[in-house]
């Protein structure tokens, strides 16, 4: 008796995504550490694969800074590591570095975490509005409202 590939090869997996209470606490913690600093931001959540699951624009926020912070949730949560981190790993390939500013919704500059619970990558928060540090803060803050770093 010959087994057939589907009988060898699980077909789907299981992926955990943020919850949406999770992502909306995330939100409303990153907008009160905004009023704090007196920013007005923009701040969108992510699941493991990029889909929004929460945003908030301030009143009075850059309309461009919108995409902007749904890009930089997108960007952390597709590859795993803070947006931040991208000048260190780019510094030394001008071609690399240019080539990738060029795609589109990559976001190379702070102000974008992943979403990692008990080691899994479950989603990405981005924050826009104020500079890439003040941006990354608000992020961070959202962070720790849901209990995770």
């Amino acid at each position: 008796m010959t087994t057939s590939t589907a009988d060898t090869i699980n077909l789907s997996d299981t992926r955990h995504h943020i919850t949406l209470a999770a992502a909306q606490a995330a939100v409303a913690a990153a907008v009160a550490a905004a009023e704090e600093q007196g920013l007005r931001i923009n701040v969108a959540v992510v699941d493991g694969s990029g889909t929004l699951v929460a945003f908030a624009r301030m009143g009075g926020a850059f309309l461009h800074s919108i995409d902007i912070a749904i890009d930089k949730a997108y960007t952390a949560a597709s590859f795993g590591f803070p947006t931040a981190q991208w000048g260190a790993l780019l510094a030394g390939d001008e071609s690399l570095r240019l080539g990738l500013a060029g795609r589109p919704r990559l976001v190379i500059f702070g102000g974008g975490l992943p979403v990692h619970e008990a080691g899994e990558l479950i989603g990405g928060i981005g924050v826009s509005g104020g500079s890439a540090g003040q941006d990354e803060a608000c992020a961070r803050a959202g962070l720790h409202a849901i209990g995770l770093q």
